[in-house]
């Protein structure tokens, strides 16, 4: 079977790709390896300011006008009249983004193991049949995540990866909490990001600063000080690719976190999963299409991975910079959207 575009992973940078693609009139196939599209580990946080203009209201889970900043030496309140930040579910935004792209025409195929790329074809099985099939296609789309097989047959390297571990505790939260701590998280964060019946906890590191077992166990030693019971409570890992290289490689493109456009600061990726699908689609319909929204996310990306790879050469000064940034937010010398994906 011929398709003008394939792309493999369903997740937002696929769906949104797909979505555009489709209604632009090209025949369009979306390859997912899960069941179904949209779960995944994540905290679920995405800021207003890129929320608002990508993604519908009532996907909310819950939204908040301000915020907690917690360092060894400062707790700060971040308040607005808008709100800075909301939580959203990522498998009721995944079924949203699916059946929009879908009515736009996209096949979506889930359960779909891709085996090798090859001779501008995807051949791949669908369970439970395991029945072979090839895809060919004059344009392929990677949007399949941190472990990405469409940059593994670019041969594009991947050094530089996040690691968010995430327990989705089954009890709301009253506030949303950022807690920089050295000495447990490295140059990352611990988090709680309530949602609308359970609250996301959870923390994120350079994986190149702190091993995934010592980031558990500072995460369960945070989480005891704050009286958070994790026991019972399923526990779940992932990477996080922030290691750009592009995003367009001829007739081969890579979006979201295939393309390592997550940030390694914040692992912030729902936004630039969105923003990079989107462009890729504008740009494989019309090669002339306006992409400013995708540069300024890159120049952005870039400055998040210049600052979390030099604090993470120095614990010492890991400590001083968050110490720095937390008093500069209180003192309103910089503003928390400065921080954003986004902004």
């Amino acid at each position: 079977m011929f398709h003008d575009v394939v792309i493999v992973g369903a997740g937002p940078a696929g769906l949104a790709c797909a979505r555009i693609l489709a209604r632009g009139g090209l025949k369009v196939l979306v390859l997912e390896r899960k069941p179904h599209p949209g779960p995944k580990v994540c905290a679920g946080g995405i800021t207003w300011s890129g929320l608002i203009n990508r993604i519908p209201g009532c996907l909310e889970e819950n939204r908040f006008h301000r915020q907690y900043i917690f360092t060894p030496l400062q707790k700060i309140r971040l308040s607005s009249a808008d709100p800075i930040i909301a939580t959203v579910n990522r498998e009721k935004l995944g079924r949203h983004m699916a059946a929009e792209a879908a009515a736009a025409g996209a096949e979506i195929v889930a359960s779909a193991q891709v085996k090798r790329i090859d001779d501008g074809r995807v051949i791949f099985t669908t369970r439970p049949t395991g029945r072979e099939q090839h895809a060919r296609f004059r344009c392929l789309v990677g949007a399949d995540g941190s472990a990405s097989l469409v940059r593994r047959h670019l041969r594009v390297p991947t050094e530089h990866l996040g690691i968010g571990i995430n327990y989705q505790v089954p009890r709301p939260f009253a506030e949303m909490e950022w807690h920089l701590a050295p000495s447990l998280f490295g140059n990352g964060y611990g988090w709680i990001f309530p949602h609308r019946d359970t609250t996301s906890v959870g923390a994120y590191v350079d994986a190149a600063v702190m091993k995934a077992g010592d980031l558990h166990r500072g995460l369960r030693t945070w989480a005891a000080g704050r009286g958070i019971a994790l026991d019972g409570t399923r526990q779940r890992a992932e990477f996080v690719n922030f290691d750009y290289r592009g995003w367009n490689f001829g007739t081969v493109f890579l979006a979201g976190d295939a393309a390592g456009l997550a940030s390694g600061l914040t692992g912030e990726g729902i936004f630039p999963a969105i923003v990079s699908g989107e462009a890729i689609a504008r740009y494989i319909l019309h090669r002339g299409s306006d992409l400013s929204d995708l540069h300024r996310l890159i120049r952005i990306h870039n400055l998040h991975k210049r600052t979390v790879l030099l604090t993470g050469r120095n614990r010492l000064l890991t400590a001083l910079v968050a110490e720095t940034a937390a008093l500069a937010l209180r003192l309103g010398l910089v503003n928390f959207t400065k921080l954003e994906m986004s902004h």
